[in-house]
C-alpha cells in the first residue's frame, strides 16, 4: 500500500539499491573467463591474418537501434553480446601491420594495470593516498628522461597530447602575453580605463598538427592570432621564415609570445631544429612550447637522442605515452620548467577544497592546481608499473627497432623505381610512398589510384596504413609503432601495396 509522500517499505532483496553481484562466486569466475578472453586476444592477435574488418551492417544496427534498457540482461548476458557484437570489430592498432596515425599497441601489462586502477578508483585530484605518490614519481621519472631542471619543473598526466598541448599553450599565453590574461581577459571595455591590448600570436609550422589551430581560438587568441610558417624540403620549419615574420608581426604592433616546434610532425615525423628554435625563442624573449607526441620517447635511446637536442631546454613538452610507450590508452604527459608559472595559470581554491593539516586531504589537491581537471583516473598506474617492469633500456631497443625497420622498409621502396616513390625523408618511423607506375607523373591520376589502393589495402585486411598529402601528392603513410611489428610484416605489407596498386593500374 503506497500512502501519500511515502513507499512502502519492501524487504531488502527486493530492494537492490546497490550494484555489486549478488553471486560473488558466480562473478568472479565471470570475471576469471573475462580476464582470459582478452588475453587470449592479446597472445593470438600477430596470427590473426585479417588487420581489420569493416563492421557490418547489422551488427551496427544491433547496437545503435537497441532501446534504452530498462530491466537488467544481467553480467553474463552483457558479455556475450561484447564477445559477439564489440570484440571482433574494433580498428584492431593491436595489430602488427596496423600503421596507421599514430596509435599504439597497448601491453598485456597495461590491460591489468588499468584493470587494477579501475578496482582501487581513486580520485586523482591529489589527496594524501599512495596513488597520489605513483603520479608524482611518474612525474619526476619524464622530467629526468626530458631533461628538465628537477628543481622547478612541474607536469601533470592528462587524456592525449591535444589536451596536454592546449594546457601548455594557456600557459605560455598567461607568462608571455604582458598583462594579467586571467584577471583581465583578452579584451576589454574601453571604458574600464584599462589599456588596449595588442594581438598576442603564435607561431608553428605548416606540418604541425590540428589541436593548435583548435587550441588557439579555445584560447580566446582567435585563428588570424595563427601563423603557418613555411617548412623546408624535409618538412621542417623554416626558420629564416620564421625571424622575417616575427619582424614583420612586431613592426605591426603584435606581440608575438610562443613558438611550437616539433619533434616529429605527424605526416613525416620530420623534427624541427630545436636547438635553433630555442636559441630564437631565448633572443626574442618567446616561450618555447615541443609538440613532442610523435618522437620526443626518443629520448629513452641514447642513440636516438640527438634527433631531438634542443627539446631539453623548451619551456614546455607534451607527449603521450598511449603512442611509442606502447601504454593502452588514455594518457599522455606534460611537462612545465617554470612551476610557477604553471600553478599561476590553474590554481585556484574553494573552501571544500583546501588543505588540511591532517587527515585525508592532507597535502592538499596539488594535481587539481596543475590543469582544468578536478576528477582525474589512476592513469599514473599504467606508466609506473610499465616502466619498472621494462626499465629504460627496453622502451630504447624498441624505439631503435622501429626506427631501424622504417629505414630498411625505405630502402626497399628505392628497389622498385618503376612502381613505388618514396615521398618524403624518413626521420623517424614514418614512411610515405605512392604506388607510381612508370611513365605517369599527373598527381591529377596518381592521387586517386592511390587513394583508392589506401582503401582497398584496409579493407582486404592486409595491413592498415593512413594517408598523407605531401606537396599535392597523396601518400600512403606507414608508421611503425606496434612492439611486435617485423620485417616480414612489412614485406607483406609491400607486397600488397604492389599487387593492388599493379591491379588498378591495369584496369585504367
Amino acid at each position: 500500500m503506497l500512502q501519500r509522500g511515502r513507499m512502502e517499505a519492501k524487504p531488502q532483496e527486493e530492494l537492490v539499491a546497490h550494484l555489486d553481484p549478488l553471486d560473488w562466486p558466480e562473478f568472479r569466475r565471470l570475471a576469471h573467463t573475462m580476464v582470459d578472453g582478452v588475453l587470449d586476444r592479446i597472445a593470438g592477435v600477430s596470427e590473426k591474418p585479417e588487420v581489420w574488418q569493416p563492421l557490418p551492417e547489422e551488427i551496427r544496427s544491433k547496437i545503435s537501434e537497441e532501446p534504452l534498457p530498462v530491466q537488467p540482461q544481467g553480467a553474463e548476458e552483457v558479455y556475450k553480446q561484447f564477445l559477439e557484437n564489440v570484440m571482433p570489430y574494433p580498428i584492431s592498432n593491436t595489430h602488427p601491420r596496423f600503421f596507421g596515425w599514430v596509435q599504439g599497441a597497448g601491453t598485456p601489462l597495461g590491460v591489468m594495470a588499468d584493470m587494477l586502477a579501475a578496482g582501487l578508483n581513486p580520485h586523482m585530484a591529489g589527496f594524501d593516498q599512495a596513488p597520489a605518490v605513483v603520479e608524482m614519481q611518474v612525474i619526476r621519472w619524464f622530467i629526468q628522461l626530458m631533461g628538465f631542471p628537477e628543481e622547478t619543473s612541474s607536469g601533470l598526466l592528462v587524456l592525449g597530447g591535444s589536451m596536454g598541448n592546449t594546457l601548455c599553450l594557456a600557459v605560455a599565453r598567461n607568462a608571455k602575453a604582458g598583462f594579467d590574461v586571467r584577471h583581465d581577459g583578452l579584451m576589454h571595455d574601453p571604458s574600464s580605463g584599462l589599456p588596449p591590448h595588442p594581438r598576442l600570436t603564435i607561431y608553428e609550422s605548416v606540418e604541425t598538427h590540428s589541436w593548435a589551430k583548435k587550441a588557439i581560438a579555445l584560447l580566446g587568441l582567435g585563428e588570424s592570432a595563427y601563423r603557418l610558417i613555411p617548412v623546408d624540403s624535409d618538412y621542417r620549419i623554416d626558420i629564416s621564415a620564421l625571424k622575417k615574420q616575427l619582424k614583420e608581426d612586431r613592426e605591426n604592433g603584435m606581440r608575438p609570445i610562443c613558438v611550437i616546434g616539433n619533434a616529429g610532425t605527424v605526416s613525416t615525423g620530420a623534427v624541427d631544429d630545436l636547438k635553433a628554435l630555442s636559441a630564437l625563442c631565448k633572443e626574442e624573449d618567446l616561450w618555447f612550447h615541443v609538440d613532442g607526441a610523435i618522437g620526443s620517447l626518443v629520448a629513452f635511446s641514447d642513440k636516438l637522442r640527438p634527433i631531438v637536442a634542443g627539446m631539453e631546454d623548451a619551456d614546455s613538452v607534451c607527449f603521450d605515452c598511449h603512442k611509442w610507450m606502447q601504454l593502452p590508452f588514455d594518457v599522455a604527459c606534460l611537462l612545465i620548467r617554470d612551476r610557477e608559472a604553471h600553478e599561476a595559470t590553474f590554481a585556484g581554491s574553494a573552501s571544500y577544497l583546501s588543505n588540511m593539516t591532517r587527515g585525508t586531504i592532507k597535502g592538499g589537491l596539488p594535481f587539481a592546481n596543475l590543469g582544468i581537471d578536478l576528477t582525474r583516473s589512476f592513469r599514473a598506474l599504467k606508466v609506473w608499473m610499465s616502466m619498472k617492469a621494462h626499465g629504460k633500456e627496453t622502451y630504447a631497443r624498441m624505439l631503435e627497432k622501429h626506427c631501424m625497420l622504417a629505414q630498411a622498409l625505405a630502402s626497399k621502396v628505392k628497389d622498385h623505381p618503376d612502381e613505388l616513390e618514396l615521398l618524403a625523408p624518413v626521420h623517424l618511423n614514418i614512411v610515405c610512398i605512392r604506388y607510381k607506375p612508370k611513365g605517369i607523373t599527373d598527381n591529377a591520376v596518381l592521387n586517386p589510384l592511390n587513394e583508392e589502393l589506401l582503401m582497398q589495402l584496409q579493407e582486404s585486411g592486409v595491413a592498415v596504413p593512413s594517408q598523407a598529402l605531401l606537396g599535392g601528392r597523396f601518400a600512403l603513410r606507414c608508421c611503425i609503432l606496434n612492439h611486435r611489428t617485423t620485417m616480414n610484416d612489412l614485406d607483406i605489407y609491400l607486397a600488397a601495396v604492389l599487387r593492388i596498386g599493379g591491379q588498378l593500374a591495369a584496369s585504367r
